[in-house]
C-alpha cells in the first residue's frame, strides 16, 4: 500500500547550517533531480547477481535495501543502503552554529548510514538518498553544513562513487516543532512506494544531579 507523506516547507528542505566562526567557501550541493518513474528504471543495468528489495518493504535498523538510484536523468546505478542506527540529539549540540527559528524549535536526530555501489555506474557527488519521517508522516531532508559538524559529520556521496565502492556517514534530520523521528525512508520520487527502516532510537541519558559532598564543620 502506498504511504501518503507531506514534505517540509521549502525553507526547511534546503536547510543549511553554518558556523558562527565563519562560513566555508564551499557552496552547498544542489538537490539532484530524480527519475520520475515510480518503479525501478529499465535504463539502469542490474547485475545478474543482485536482487532488488521489493518496493514498500518495511525493514529494521541494521537491514540493507538494494535499490536503483538515478540522481540525474543521465546516470544511475544500483545501491545497497543500510540504515544502521538512529539517535536523538539536542539543539545544544549545535553551539557555535547559526540556527534559524525552524531549527531552534526542532528535534535533531543522527542517523548512521552505509551505502555500497553494487551497480556499474558512478553516482558520486550527490546526497545520500534517504529521508527522515516524523510522527506526522512529514518527509525530512538531511541537513547540509558549510562547516564540519563533529557530532554527526553529515556528508554527501564522494565525487567518485563507482561500482564496488562503499561509503559511511551520519545524517542529521530535524523533526519540526519538537517532533519525533518515526522512520527513515528511501523514496526517490513522489510516486515511489517507499522502503522504510524503523527501530529503537537511542535517547540522551538524563544528567545526574551532582551531590554536594563536604564535611560539616564542628562548631563545638
Amino acid at each position: 500500500m502506498t504511504r501518503l507523506f507531506r514534505t517540509v516547507a521549502a525553507s526547511a528542505a534546503v536547510l543549511v547550517l553554518s558556523s558562527c566562526a565563519g562560513e566555508s567557501s564551499e557552496e552547498p550541493a544542489e538537490t539532484p533531480s530524480v527519475s520520475t518513474s515510480p518503479s525501478p528504471s529499465s535504463t539502469v543495468n542490474v547485475p545478474s547477481s543482485v536482487e532488488l528489495t521489493e518496493v514498500g518493504a518495511d525493514l529494521s535498523f541494521g537491514d540493507s535495501a538494494t535499490v536503483i538510484y538515478e540522481p540525474t536523468q543521465k546516470r544511475g546505478s544500483v545501491l545497497e543502503v543500510t540504515v544502521k542506527k538512529a539517535e536523538q540529539g539536542s539543539t545544544k549540540d549545535f553551539t557555535g552554529f547559526i540556527l534559524d527559528d525552524y531549527t531552534k524549535k526542532a528535534t535533531p536526530y543522527y542517523v548512521d548510514v552505509t551505502v555500497e555501489n553494487v551497480g556499474e555506474s558512478n553516482v558520486g557527488g550527490v546526497p545520500v538518498p534517504v529521508w527522515g519521517v516524523d510522527q506526522t508522516n512529514t518527509l525530512l531532508p538531511p541537513a547540509t553544513f558549510t562547516t564540519t559538524f563533529r557530532r554527526c559529520p553529515s556528508e554527501q556521496l564522494p565525487k567518485k562513487f563507482g561500482g564496488g565502492e562503499s561509503f559511511s556517514t551520519c545524517l542529521v534530520f530535524f523533526a519540526p516543532d519538537k517532533g519525533t523521528l518515526k522512520a527513515v525512508s528511501f523514496r526517490p520520487n513522489q510516486e515511489f512506494d517507499p522502503i522504510e527502516w524503523t527501530g529503537e532510537i537511542a535517547t540522551p541519558e538524563p544528567k545526574k544531579k551532582s551531590k554536594k559532598q563536604g564535611k560539616k564543620k564542628n562548631n563545638g
